[in-house]
């Protein structure tokens, strides 16, 4: 693993998946995502035009198998890059908040970088099939990167059913909420938006 200015790459090995991925978190949204799974990689790089944050991702995983660990391990991932492209979040906004249509269809995502992991994820559709890939596992993606970046995380499908335009909409809303908290408020002069002093 190695840190820059906002800016992080991490390498995870397992029995599983191989992945290296990197964040810049002052990007402009330009992405280089190879993951074996098509749907997944295209929303991974709407997501990161979306956040406006520089990605690169390259994973390998058991994908003759299912998507499954792949498309949860890049969440964990993910997570945490950003978390050490972070830091201390000093000067940081910390809380984000996103309503995001798309089509018929409507997501509200809140976040909170509070460092204490917590996902409430309600989306019920009736159909869940993209083609071969199945959006439940957007759940899994999304616990994954809830889990190991330490934010607060609440994915909310008011309305819509087809499984497309909800899987873009949630990762769509949840870019641009993460990329309000991210940012730097310079109000803030940077100090960790929080009385106890820390987010860590």
């Amino acid at each position: 693993m190695t840190v820059g200015a906002r800016q992080a790459t991490i390498r995870r090995d397992t029995a599983e998946t191989k992945i290296h991925l990197s964040v810049n978190l002052d990007g402009t949204g330009v992405s280089e995502v190879v993951t074996g799974v098509a749907f997944f990689d295209h929303m991974l790089t709407l997501f990161s035009r979306h956040a406006m944050i520089d990605l690169k991702v390259n994973a390998s995983g058991d994908t003759d198998v299912d998507y499954h660990h792949t498309v949860e391990d890049v969440g964990i991932v993910l997570g945490s890059a950003i978390k050490e492209a972070l830091g201390d979040k000093a000067g940081i906004r910390r809380y984000g908040f996103f309503i995001l249509p798309m089509d018929e269809t409507l997501v509200r995502c809140v976040i909170d970088l509070s460092n204490r992991p917590l996902m409430v994820y309600q989306v019920e559709v009736t159909n869940y099939m993209v083609k071969d890939f199945n959006i439940a596992l957007v759940r899994e993606f999304f616990q994954g990167l809830s889990n190991s970046l330490g934010c607060n995380l609440h994915l909310k499908l008011e309305y819509g059913e087809e499984p497309h335009h909800v899987a873009e909409a949630l990762f769509k809303a949840f870019a641009r909420a993460l990329r309000v908290a991210v940012e730097i408020d310079p109000r803030q002069g940077g100090r960790v938006p929080s009385t106890k002093g820390t987010l860590a």
